[in-house]
């Protein structure tokens, strides 16, 4: 990257936030490789584009101004001072000295330069994310008069920051900018559409990822799970599936407080196939991390009935090796739905061996009340005490 590209505009926002993308790179570039600096014949060093990238930003007099002005600058311009005067050192040492005694010089320096680098690459990200979680939160607050285009970008833009990887600094800059509550604000408000509720929901699972310790707490105190299983839409189904692997038990509990066991029932009669689908993947999680009292709620919504169902409209008889080929579930995904089920509350988390061994024998009675012939439930009655088998 030429040196001469980096040229700043003071009022132009967008280009000093390019420029210190730009200038991010040439740090990170010149962190992993400090020795990419070449020799002439005499031991001069040439400088890499990257430490004439960095260097060019410390020479602009209008770049300088910026620096010492904005307070979150100031040490990187004090790192970029420092760069430049190891750069300065390396090519004296480069005239003054030949051989073991410039490569000693040089090594220091270069480990040095690496370590600047560094530091320079993670100021401009602080920077960054300062001005972009501002831009973000500014955005969120007014979403209503804002496009909805631009939301989306935004949100997918900061979930894909997250998702990079935790960083203390980033967390408590969201935290003191209450992030969270306005994607939350976004996903619960009907007036916002279903793509852009959803975009809000998927960052909302991503922070939980982000840090759990931190992020768990405020999911479950929030209306997020309600507002999920409200909009009933495919991707919000599957959020919430992510969050129930990620959460486990006490989410589960929240989604049984709450009332909304029947709701995410009543999904799998939706004349959609995709929520068909989802819904039952969401109930088979919660099988596996829920709680007695989760397992009974989803029981007295006649969930067995609608299993036998789904299962016999939707593989004509077909039975696979629940332990088995995962291929198998998706071309065929309620084969065997029934006895998935259980063998899911029955290896799962959320309940001790003697629950298991009762709600196992109420999901056999289930089958045989259930409106089949006893040949059909006898058939499901078998694959369930096969497919729960070790």
């Amino acid at each position: 990257m030429e040196a001469e590209a980096f040229i700043f505009h003071p009022n132009d926002s967008q280009q000093v936030l390019k420029i210190l993308e730009a200038l991010k790179q040439a740090s990170h570039d010149l962190h992993k490789n400090p020795n990419s600096e070449k020799t002439d014949g005499d031991g001069i060093l040439f400088c890499s584009p990257a430490i004439k990238a960095l260097l060019e930003l410390e020479h602009e007099s209008e770049s300088k101004s910026i620096l010492s002005n904005d307070p979150h600058l100031t040490i990187l311009s004090a790192h970029l001072t420092a760069l430049k005067t190891l750069v300065h050192k390396s090519c004296n040492t480069g005239r003054r000295h030949r051989g073991l005694k410039s490569f000693l010089i040089r090594r220091v320096n270069s480990h040095e330069i690496s370590r600047i680098a560094g530091s320079i690459e993670s100021e401009i990200q602080a920077w960054i994310d300062r001005e972009f979680v501002k831009t973000l939160t500014q955005t969120l607050h007014r979403a209503a008069e804002t496009k909805h285009e631009v939301v989306i970008d935004l949100i997918e833009r900061f979930e894909n920051r997250i998702a990079s990887g935790f960083d203390r600094e980033l967390q408590d800059l969201i935290l003191r900018s209450k992030v969270f509550n306005k994607l939350e604000t976004v996903l619960c408000e009907c007036k916002f559409s279903k793509t852009v509720r959803e975009t809000s929901a998927f960052a909302i699972a991503e922070l939980v990822r982000f840090n759990k310790d931190v992020f768990v707490g405020q999911v479950l105190m929030s209306k997020t799970v309600c507002a999920l299983i409200s909009l009933s839409s495919v991707r919000s189904i599957q959020i919430l599936c992510t969050l129930i692997k990620s959460i486990k038990s006490p989410i589960v509990d929240e989604i049984v407080s709450n009332g909304k066991i029947p709701k995410i029932i009543n999904l799998l009669t939706s004349s959609d196939f995709s929520i068909r689908t989802m819904a039952m993947e969401c109930v088979m999680e919660i099988g596996y991390y829920g709680r007695k009292d989760a397992i009974d709620a989803m029981l007295e919504e006649d969930l067995v009935k609608k299993l036998v169902e789904l299962q016999r409209s939707g593989t004509r008889g077909v039975l696979i090796d629940v332990r088995g080929v995962k291929s198998s579930i998706e071309m065929h995904p309620f084969a065997s739905c029934v006895a998935r089920f259980a063998v899911q509350f029955e290896v799962g988390e959320g309940l001790r061996r003697r629950e298991r061994r009762a709600l196992k024998q109420e999901v056999l009675q289930r089958v045989r009340e259930t409106d089949v012939c006893e040949e059909e439930a006898a058939t499901i009655v078998a694959e369930i005490l096969w497919g729960a088998s070790p």
